[in-house]
């Protein structure tokens, strides 16, 4: 019998089990799912601050005088359209139009692309790049060099503006710089995977502990809280994004996932264009929705959807709502079925039809 294949950790790991997190397998890796308790974490991001260890997302950097072209061919969206200091939500595709992984691209330079991936999907989001190279570029994955930790709350920037020189406020949404953190070489971004204001640093994995120590002890007088996987996944959900293995994967196209606008079909050939293209003059067939369960029972992932009492679909994501007191969650359905919010569903929960009905998405906006 093989013997099983070590977890991996983080540069943090040793504080979270000295903070007591309760740790769970997440994608081969030894993450905190919670500390204080997800209801208490989730609530001090929308209301203040919170504070992530997201190290165990990957880094791939592209380089070389045809770095741009090269991003632009293996993802969805515009990345040479990007100015530098920008970034942007993208895919990347396999032919048939499927997703191999939802990432984040920055632009560094003309030359220099760095891609912010997810945890499980690192190596093989790096080999596929490397597959369709066929540019005068350079693709590397960096990962190991990159402790990442996120700043999430309406007190991340005075939070974090303590301990940098750059004025934060003068970030726009999706976009980084930089600079340093606590004297440490960092690239802060205003990114986040929340629903709320935030930033996502990017250090040396040698400051890790230090750096966290700094931020807790920053945003100590807003009554900051270091936060799990388990509280990233309800504020996600509250703001109807994607989770890989859940709403993506490859079977499913950006336009059955609602996220066509992140396809560029304009820029040229990019890898899955013509099978998008035939998905896009065919229509599809499924969609994805989000939902509102009728009572207090709750949705997990893989419950069947039923429309009339018959199977038509299935729920990718369920929870309850902390901020709305209501179970929420999102699911593909027939496309056909889908005319607009308020459609009445059955969701299939512990062998009971549970009635629920679609919603609009994002179930959470963040008061501007």
């Amino acid at each position: 019998m093989a013997a099983a294949t070590p977890l991996r950790a983080t540069a943090l790991h040793s504080v979270h089990l000295v903070l007591r997190a309760k740790m769970v397998d997440f994608g081969g890796w030894d993450m905190p799912l919670q500390y204080s308790g997800i209801l208490q974490e989730h609530r001090a991001v929308r209301a203040s601050v919170g504070l992530f260890d997201v190290s165990h997302m990957g880094e791939i950097e592209i380089r070389g005088p045809e770095a741009g072209a090269l991003t632009d061919f293996v993802t969805t969206n515009h990345a040479r359209k990007l100015h530098t200091g920008q970034a942007q939500y993208s895919g990347l595709l396999y032919p048939h139009g499927g997703f191999v992984d939802d990432i984040l691209v920055h632009k560094v330079a003309g030359d220099h692309y760095f891609l912010c991936v997810n945890a499980a999907n690192q190596e093989k989001d790096c080999e596929h790049i490397r597959s369709q190279n066929r540019f005068d570029a350079r693709v590397d994955l960096t990962s190991d060099a990159y402790t990442q930790l996120a700043i999430q709350g309406p007190n991340a920037l005075a939070t974090l503006q303590q301990l940098t020189a750059l004025e934060l406020a003068s970030f726009r949404y999706y976009w980084f710089r930089d600079g340093e953190v606590a004297g440490v070489p960092a690239r802060i971004a205003r990114t986040g995977y929340t629903g709320e204001d935030g930033f996502e640093i990017y250090i040396p994995p040698a400051e890790s502990e230090r750096i966290w120590n700094e931020l807790l002890r920053a945003g100590a007088a807003f009554d900051i809280k270091p936060c799990g996987l388990g509280a990233r996944n309800t504020l996600r959900l509250e703001a109807g994004f994607a989770l890989y293995g859940h709403e993506i994967d490859a079977s499913i196209s950006p336009l059955e996932a609602g996220l066509g606008s992140f396809v560029k079909f304009d820029k040229g050939e990019f890898v899955g264009r013509e099978a998008l293209l035939r998905q896009k003059e065919n229509g599809v067939t499924r969609a994805l929705a989000g939902f509102e369960v009728r009572g207090r029972a709750i949705a997990r992932d893989g419950c069947e959807v039923c429309l009339h009492g018959a199977p038509a679909g299935w729920v990718t994501s369920g929870s309850p709502s902390p901020s709305l007191d209501k179970n929420i969650g999102l699911c593909y359905l027939p496309a056909k079925s889908l005319s607009g919010p308020g459609r009445p569903i059955q969701i299939l929960i512990r062998n009971q039809l549970v009635d629920a009905v679609t919603a609009p998405t994002p179930f959470y906006k963040r008061p501007r």
